[in-house]
């Protein structure tokens, strides 16, 4: 999403709060713009530059989030919509015939296991660094928040860029907080996101 009125660019990182602020942007944002289909929501950096190169200069942003937690988060999510579709919820149904990775990880990792083992094999976001998403060659976002600390860095963003700040940040699309991803893991799953998140942990510090 962007604006040309405010010269700013939010890259949206799979599971790391972006729905809450896309929301935020399209209410309070002058001359918002959201790039998306329900099957490429997520533009990496250099994608975005590549197709809008006028945006280059803007003011960029993003968040990240703990690797191993987002990648449980991720799968249960995939999960919940699957069981929607089966109950006939139409919102589901149309989410998952118009995205095919959704759709292929129900079909293929139903099992958390699978997803983190044998799914970055298959699909490429699964092992992209989020890092990727938020940075080329040229450039690195200019802001880059972390979903363990939300609600203060998303207003962080909203003072920057002299939008309004609520005094509670509302949660769209959020699930409930799993505290215990950690349970989830076994030591192969544990240190494949190790390996394959490994800048992310490098540079944010994000620990199992």
């Amino acid at each position: 999403m962007y604006s040309h009125d405010l010269r700013a660019l939010f890259i949206h990182v799979q599971k790391t709060g972006g729905s809450t602020i896309d929301r935020l942007l399209l209410e309070h944002l002058p001359g918002a713009v959201r790039v998306a289909t329900d099957d490429r929501r997520h533009m990496t950096l250099e994608e975005a530059l590549a197709e809008f190169p006028d945006l280059t200069d803007y003011w960029t942003f993003g968040f990240v989030r703990n690797p191993w937690a987002r990648l449980h988060s991720w799968h249960s999510m995939i999960l919940r919509r699957g069981i929607a579709a089966d109950n006939g919820q139409k919102r589901a149904l149309r989410q998952l015939r118009n995205n095919s990775f959704w759709s292929g990880v129900l079909k293929r990792y139903p099992t958390f296991e699978g997803f983190v083992l044998e799914g970055p094999e298959e699909f490429e976001r699964l092992r992209r660094p989020q890092l990727g998403y938020l940075r080329t060659d040229g450039k690195r976002a200019d802001f880059i928040g972390r979903t363990e600390s939300f609600d203060h860095d998303v207003a962080q963003v909203l003072e920057r860029l002299g939008l309004p700040v609520p005094t509670q940040v509302p949660r769209y699309n959020a699930a409930p907080a799993i505290a215990t991803y950690r349970d989830h893991y076994s030591p192969a799953m544990r240190d494949r996101v190790s390996e394959i998140f490994a800048p992310d942990i490098e540079e944010f510090g994000y620990e199992f």
